[in-house]
């Protein structure tokens, strides 16, 4: 189930991007398996509250956010992964767990992470646990206007 909104964005404002299919995958680090490619290549959106208010916070699929850090970066204190429950219902045309990494299609406000910004092609889902975007970074941070922070680390 790809994510109608997301390609119907994409052919309006004729960005070019390749769909590729691939075996069930739930993972960042399992999409850039499947994929044959690096985990950093793979935009990878975790949703956060941040003061109750929900934002999406993009980073390179082999790291993880350090919610210190998104503290204070984005200067407040009260910072938590977001639930499902929270989010499930706005994209309501993906696959629960498979959000694209496009929080401003959808009325959040995006940030991404410097290090996922540094590449020069994104991999992402476009809403399904079986089917990937691949798109330009400068074409992805034109569309979404994400804010650039320094909020993720490479696991130990």
């Amino acid at each position: 189930m790809p994510a109608e909104r997301l390609h119907a964005l994409l052919e309006q404002r004729e960005i070019p991007y390749q769909v590729t299919e691939h075996e069930y995958a739930v993972t960042a680090q399992q999409v850039a398996g499947v994929e044959g490619i690096s985990g950093y290549d793979v935009a990878k959106p975790v949703l956060v509250s941040i003061g109750g208010q929900l934002a999406m916070i993009v980073i390179p699929g082999a790291e993880v956010l350090d919610l210190e850090r998104v503290a204070e970066v984005l200067g407040h204190n009260e910072v938590r992964l977001a639930t499902e429950d929270e989010f499930v219902s706005l994209f309501d045309d993906c696959e629960p767990g498979a959000e694209p990494p496009f929080g401003t299609l959808y009325g959040i406000p995006t940030f991404m992470d410097e290090d996922l910004r540094a590449r020069e092609q994104l991999v992402c889902r476009d809403g399904s646990h079986t089917q990937t975007i691949e798109i330009a970074t400068t074409d992805y941070v034109r569309l979404v206007e994400p804010e650039i922070v320094d909020v993720s680390l490479t696991p130990a």
